[in-house]
């Protein structure tokens, strides 16, 4: 039967919902040994590559430990010795040395994404032992449709193998030769091949002498006739004088071939013909079709990996065990990868070693419980590469203290896809060798944008249907498309774990689904019919208008058709006239992206890095009940996603992958984004959706745009934003575009810390007014505000440290930055756990300071000493004319006290009470308000009693005075205290 009949055969209705049975049903089985892959499998499969290539190279780090497998596994590293001490020369012992050492330097190398998302781990220190399933032909090319996860999970282990035993004698004693070790994308195929070299590197491999690894990709690749001596020596110099001898020395030699499905192989005698001789040059494939026949050094022992499409492409008559590499199929083998990846030493950075134990061992605690409730990242996680993504993606938004340019979360997901699938086609038969990833831009991004225009995602069988079959025409479609479901289906999308949505698929992974779909718009796949035929017709003629123009004009001179070089220039119009029309498509991709960004259902949802969070750890407390209606989808990270692909660095990689983005699309995108993203982002944004758009033009990385974009935001509100270190790195990095003065920030309960306004620095230099209340500031953070205020570039004229723990010490520290400091105009320091030592501090430093307006030392626990101290240094202050005292521990002759100064025409105002002397104070408005305001942050007792002792001032005062005009603002007054007390009281207010 040809593939495209099997494939026709798996298209009739219900085949989604077989594949869904059969995806779910191939995830392994409970209580067994899992592979994990630190760095998903496609970076394993490149560290074959280039170590053939070069002998510098960048590897993925490994993960893997096996313990209990085999006696041979528990060998130590000297068993080896014995193999070794049969070598008819030692000259080849001391080769193989050499060729061990190499092999283990080329791959202790991390590639570029370890180094740059992550801390670097050696190979052992991240490990989780691996499952392999002993499988067959059969249920290869038939899976079972009736596997469940249910009934999976509960029947025993069968048929589990360790990666040391795959040669083993089979069921019938017979010795296995050949093996065969497949899995779809993720499953960590080639991380596992890695380990395997690594083993033998350091003895822990003693059944084999000589270990040779093939990059199946690199002999793809190769189409000049070689022999194997040729073949072997060319990439392993050390091996030059043992390779002569190979056969007769009856070494145990053990063959790796990476990624078969790079080769076409042919078996038949009349494709590839019978060689025998290791020194007769024939095509690599013509090679490994002998090895494999046993023709070609017949002792020695091969292992294949390849993808489940590929695998009958090996007779199997030539294969002597068939293994698969199973995904964790247990949660507990999920929570102790992340466990040993997350709890690392150096996870959070050098520069919190202090703290970082407690937040590592936070977040494992976290995400474990969001595993324990089976959600969907349970089901995601069956893959290594999707335990890779979670851990780097935790470090991103947890342990990221500067961002470069090359680290935004877009960057994260292309190198992620880079890992995975590159240099990947989906079918090296198929004469179009369409790349993995154009593939799947092309169909699932199609699914994944009209899941996000209808905010959706979850999708049936015709959904899905709609994306992938409805324009199949030829068999290479149908083809590709048996391919895809083999191979790479399960890596996107996977059944959905909720109640009654068991027969429905959702992406398994949810942010990958805005991805893709910013992928799909960004590279112009969403196109009508007729933008599709013009583009075809447009290249058709401007191939070939130009050579008929030139052949008519040749003609036209000997012949009267001079209508003829006319009617060809008019031809040669129609491709520029394309290109003008097809430029309305980047106007489309910019105002969809300025659309989904700034909409106005979105506008109070949390940030999109919290959102992120909140899907990989889960929200803490109850649990939604089934029948209560599900909360809209929110898509805010599309809008970003498609921004980051246009940076030069991802269009850089999607290029690698297939996916070109051109430099003057993406420019043209850009600029007419100015006039849609930078106009809409002018308008007054609330916190949540700010924090977004300023992470979209971190994402976006084009430095002149987020400049023209940064000098219209005058003032910045993230009120209430949970400022992460992250989020102060993003805001740093935006802001940093231009030197443009900022009227208002606005940082107010934002959970900063010294750290934040570390990272903050040359941000908050450049605030006139300055909001730091609510944040839990201390001396340290005092500190950090002193150099702030005494740098000569400081234009802070306003400062707000308001219910700030500031303290004595951090007092100090701020009256010596007032003692030097020359912008700052007004300064706010409301509770703040001053005390009279604290306020005693400022006063004494306060005389040097010749601007400050306005200070407020308010709820302060300063008694009358302090106070009078404080207003008698203000009195004498050139500039200083308004001290607010109120809630403070002031006692009636503190208070007659002040207001004798306050009766002193050059006296500076001071606000204590809400009476001055007879008369109502003209600040009682003010007062009160700013009780009201600071409520819930305040004890509430103490400002009962507080609240009482104005009203019985307030009682007195009115007492002493006979003009009815006063009396009735006493009363006014009064009323509104006695209203406040009330709602105080009834836990109303």
């Amino acid at each position: 039967m040809s593939r495209a009949m099997q494939c026709q055969g798996c298209l009739p209705r219900g085949s989604w919902a077989q594949l869904a049975r059969s995806l779910a049903g191939s995830r392994g089985t409970r209580s067994v040994s899992v592979c994990a892959a630190a760095v998903p499998g496609p970076a394993g499969r490149c560290f074959l590559r280039k170590i053939l290539c070069t002998s510098s190279i960048s590897l993925p780090r490994g993960c893997v430990r096996y313990q209990g497998c085999s006696q041979d596994s528990s060998a130590q590293p000297g068993s080896s010795h014995h193999g070794q001490s049969q070598l008819r020369n030692m000259s080849f012992a001391g080769a193989i040395k050499k060729h061990q050492k190499s092999l283990s330097a080329w791959f202790s190398h991390q590639p570029n994404e370890e180094r740059q998302f992550g801390p670097s781990f050696s190979l052992d220190a991240v490990h989780v032992d691996p499952v392999i399933r002993e499988s067959s032909l059969e249920e290869v090319l038939k899976p079972s449709p009736d596997l469940t996860i249910q009934n999976q999970l509960q029947q025993p282990c069968r048929k589990v193998i360790s990666l040391h035993n795959l040669f083993d004698v089979d069921a019938c004693g017979r010795p296995v030769k050949n093996v065969v070790l497949y899995g779809t994308v993720g499953t960590g195929k080639s991380t596992l091949i890695k380990k395997m070299v690594v083993d033998w590197c350091h003895g822990r491999l003693p059944r084999f002498e000589l270990l040779i690894p093939f990059s199946c990709e690199d002999l793809s690749h190769s189409h000049a006739h070689v022999s194997l001596r040729r073949l072997v020596t060319k990439k392993y110099q050390h091996l030059r004088d043992v390779v002569p001898v190979l056969e007769a020395s009856n070494l145990r030699v053990l063959f790796i071939l990476n990624g078969l499905e790079r080769l076409n192989l042919d078996f038949s005698l009349a494709g590839t013909e019978l060689c025998c001789d290791p020194n007769e040059p024939v095509p690599p494939s013509a090679i490994v079709v002998n090895l494999l026949r046993k023709y070609l050094l017949p002792e020695a022992s091969i292992i294949v990996t390849t993808r489940p499409s590929a695998v009958r492409r090996i007779p199997g008559k030539y294969v002597g065990r068939y293994a698969e590499i199973c995904g964790f199929s247990d949660t507990n083998l999920q929570k102790l990868y992340f466990q040993m990846r997350l709890s690392q030493p150096g996870c959070s950075g050098e520069e919190s070693q202090h703290r970082s134990s407690a937040e590592q061992e936070n977040l494992v605690e976290m995400l474990s419980r969001n595993l324990e409730r089976h959600n969907q990242i349970t089901a995601a996680c069956f893959l290594p590469s999707y335990c890779w993504l979670v851990c780097t993606t935790l470090h991103f938004l947890y342990f990221t203290r500067t961002v470069p340019p090359s680290q935004t979360l877009t960057g994260i997901y292309t190198s992620f896809l880079r890992l995975n699938f590159s240099g990947e086609v989906v079918d090296s038969t198929d004469p179009s060798h369409i790349s993995m990833m154009k593939y799947v831009a092309k169909t699932v991004g199609k699914l994944a944008y009209e899941g996000v225009m209808s905010r959706k995602t979850c999708f049936s069988e015709e959904d899905l249907r709609q994306c992938f079959e409805v324009e199949m025409k030829t068999e290479s479609e149908l083809n590709l498309l048996e391919v895809f479901r083999s191979d790479v289906f399960r890596f996107f999308l996977s059944p959905c774990v909720q109640p009654g949505k068991e027969h429905t698929f959702v992406f398994t992974i949810p942010a990958m689904q805005e991805y893709l779909a910013a992928l799909y718009v960004v590279l112009g796949e969403k196109k009508t019919l007729a933008q599709r035929v013009g583009k075809e017709l447009s290249e058709v003629i401007g191939k070939v208008s130009e050579d008929v123009a030139v052949v008519v004009n040749i003609i036209s001179k000997v012949l009267p058709l001079r209508f003829l070089p006319v009617l060809f220039n008019l031809l040669k119009i129609f491709p520029r006239y394309f290109s003008r029309v097809s430029g309305k498509d980047r106007d489309a991709i910019a105002h969809t992206m300025a659309q989904e960004l700034f909409k106005e259902e979105d506008y109070y949802n949390d940030d999109v890095l919290d959102q992120i969070n909140s899907s990989i750890l889960g929200v803490e407390g109850p649990m939604r009940h089934p029948d209560e209606a599900p909360e809209d989808e929110v898509f805010e990270l599309f809008p970003i996603f498609m921004g980051g692909i246009l940076s030069r660095r991802n269009r850089a990689i999607l290029e690698q992958l297939g996916c070109s983005i051109k430099n003057l699309a993406a420019f043209e995108i850009a600029k007419a984004m100015q006039k849609t993203v930078i106009r809409k982002g002018r308008r007054g944004l609330p916190p949540s959706e700010l924090m977004d758009y300023l992470f979209f033009l971190h994402e976006f990385q084009n430095e002149r745009f987020t400049a023209e974009a940064v000098r219209s935001l005058r003032a910045v509100n993230l009120s209430s934003v949970k400022m992460t270190p992250l989020k102060c790195s993003v805001l740093a990095s935006v802001m940093s575009t231009t030197g443009h003065e900022v009227e208002e920030l606005n940082l107010t309960s934002c959970n900063l810390d010294s750290g934040s306004l570390r990272t903050l620095f040359p941000v908050l230099l450049r605030c006139k007014a300055l909001h730091l209340q609510l944040n839990s500031l201390g001396s340290d953070a005092c500190k950090e505000i002193r150099d702030l205020l005494l740098h000569d570039k400081c234009a802070v004229s306003s400062l707000r440290l308001a219910n700030n723990p500031v303290g004595e010490q951090g007092a100090r520290y701020l009256a010596e930055a007032l003692a030097g400091n020359r912008s700052l105009r007004q300064l706010s320091l409301l509770h703040a756990a001053l005390g009279d030592a604290g306020a005693e501090a400022i006063a004494q430093r306060l005389a040097e300071n010749q601007h400050l307006q306005e200070l407020n030392l308010g709820y302060n626990s300063l008694t009358d000493a302090a106070a009078l101290r404080v207003v008698e240094v203000a009195k004498r202050h050139e500039t200083l004319d308004k001290v607010h005292l109120y809630f403070n521990d002031i006692s009636e002759d503190g208070k007659r006290a002040l207001d004798s100064l306050r009766m002193d025409r050059d006296g500076v105002r001071a606000l204590v009470f809400l009476t001055a002397g007879t008369d109502i104070s003209d600040y009682w408005s003010h007062i009160l308000s700013v009780v009201q305001r600071n409520l819930p942050f305040w004890d509430r007792e103490r400002v009962r009693q507080h609240l009482a002792l104005l009203l019985q001032d307030l009682e007195s005062s009115r007492s002493q005075t006979a003009n009815p005009w006063r009396k009735a603002k006493f009363l006014r007054v009064e009323s509104e205290v006695k209203k406040m007390l009330g709602k105080l009281q009834d836990g109303s207010l």
